[in-house]
């Protein structure tokens, strides 16, 4: 029993007097995967890294999916069920928490003058409780809250449906008020409670320690809908995981209400570095890239340059001392592999920042034979010709041809790196390779990389270990 003047929100701060009484009895929860990653934090019983489910698109999930709708006919169902040859888990319809509101959607289904409309497996039950939907969204109180709650869950339950009863504006309502309605459904037998964090406030600590005290609570599973708008969606649904709740919201990149919701694509790339086994055999993530581009057209929006995994500089590594290391050992910069979501990597190396190990293996791809010294001297006028003029692929190519065609040439006459070139644009390449030529510096930092990735090449290790190995440190099995 909580009682005062002054309680908390769910986020930390004072609210106004409010009593209430919370009572409730902790779920049992399976341990998680033992299995760790050397970046990994402590693990404990309630976590759920290894044992949760995603709310979201259908063609992704190897298992079925809950797909959130307000109607889904019964071609578009079996469509799905023939296509993917595996049944559509549930439809589940999100109405307020209205008597009305209920009714129209348990009775929803049937024939139509134009389609044949699937009925729903279960309701979605969502209600303000932050101090200020209460007053400018539907005007209710707290305990108009709680009992018009328990009357439209017992209807539903009464249709043999099932129900997810969840607060709005979790992160600003009041603590024993969240507390006092969660374990009231949950009495009753609600098959989920909710959390959303619908104006994107929380932060992972704050998400942490509610869904952990909420599990303390209550049986029922716990899901988690985590706004975007401070850019804390993933990491909060993340550690929504971690303190025991079971399920995440998520949308195909991320679109929702202003800067949306968590997304699908960067949040099952996170969980898949918490147990890789696991989410690949629960989700076909080589179907994330069609799926994103699928919404991406229906929309009218462009996947954006940087986003994960499928964004087109996802696995692109620019920069020489990352291309070494890459081809070394690919772990060394990549903590996903981008072969998982039948994506691939691309060592770019038509720029300034371009390192020679790159062009080694360009040259060996244009099957050319050229010593670590030429290829050197070739990359040196790679990068300075990038300070002169934008470089395609298809330039980088052929200075690279041209300069392996004057190693060999016995009429004593330079071919020019590009024909094109113009007077000036000579001179001042002239001068960028003697500058680079004199950037000692730099020479050594190539030196030290090449060392380094050495071992790694050598010893056949992954990143983690081989970064041990670099500092001269022994790794010893556990």
């Amino acid at each position: 029993m909580v009682n005062g003047s002054t309680n908390p929100t769910a986020n930390g701060n004072p609210s106004p007097q409010t009593n209430g009484h919370v009572s409730g009895n902790a779920q049992e929860h399976t341990p998680h995967n033992p299995r760790r990653q050397p970046f990994s934090s402590v693990g404990d019983y309630l976590s759920n890294i290894s044992n949760f489910k995603v709310r979201g698109f259908c063609a992704f999930y190897i298992h079925g999916a809950i797909v959130i709708t307000n109607g889904f006919t019964r071609s578009l169902r079996a469509h799905y069920e023939k296509e993917n040859n595996l049944p559509m888990a549930k439809i589940l319809t999100h109405v307020r928490c209205h008597m009305d509101d209920a009714r129209i959607a348990v009775e929803t289904g049937g024939a139509t003058d134009w389609q044949t409309i699937d009925k729903v497996d279960g309701l979605d039950i969502v209600i303000g409780t932050s101090p200020q939907l209460m007053e400018h969204s539907h005007g209710k109180s707290i305990d108009y809250i709680r009992e018009k709650a328990l009357e439209v869950i017992s209807f539903v339950k009464s249709k043999g449906l099932e129900v997810r009863f969840s607060t709005e504006d979790s992160f600003r309502s009041d603590l024993v008020d969240l507390l006092n309605i969660y374990s009231a459904v949950d009495k009753i037998g609600v098959n989920r409670v909710g959390i959303a964090d619908t104006i994107g406030v929380a932060d992972p600590r704050q998400v942490y320690d509610l869904v952990r005290t909420l599990r303390g609570c209550v049986r029922a599973d716990i899901e988690t809908h985590m706004h975007n708008d401070t850019g804390c969606s993933i990491a909060n649904s993340v550690c929504a995981l971690q303190a025991g709740a079971t399920h995440v919201d998520t949308s195909v990149l991320g679109i929702g209400e202003r800067n949306g919701i968590t997304p699908l694509g960067g949040f099952v790339a996170r969980m898949l570095t918490f147990d890789r086994d696991y989410v690949k055999s629960k989700y076909d993530l080589t179907m994330l890239k069609p799926l994103e581009d699928l919404v991406a057209n229906a929309v009218e929006v462009n996947i954006p340059f940087n986003n994960y995994v499928t964004g087109f500089c996802a696995f692109t590594h620019k920069a020489g001392i990352h291309a070494k290391a890459i081809l070394a050992n690919p772990t060394t910069y990549e903590i996903i592999d981008p072969k998982d979501f039948g994506m691939s990597r691309y060592v770019h190396f038509a720029s300034r920042l371009t390192g020679w190990n790159a062009i080694k293996s360009r040259v060996s791809q244009l099957g050319l034979e050229m010593t670590d010294s030429q290829i050197k001297q070739c990359t040196t006028r790679i990068k300075a010709m990038a300070d002169v003029r934008h470089l395609a692929i298809e330039d980088t190519d052929a200075i690279i041809n041209a300069f392996y065609e004057n190693l060999y040439s016995e009429k004593g006459v330079e071919k020019p790196l590009l024909d094109d070139l113009t007077a000036a644009e000579k001179n001042k390449l002239a001068q960028k390779v003697a500058e680079l030529s004199r950037e000692p510096e730099a020479q050594q930092l190539d030196h030290v990389v090449d060392q380094q990735t050495d071992v790694i090449a050598s010893n056949g290790v992954n990143g983690h270990a081989a970064v041990n190995g670099i500092n001269g440190e022994t790794t010893t099995a556990t």
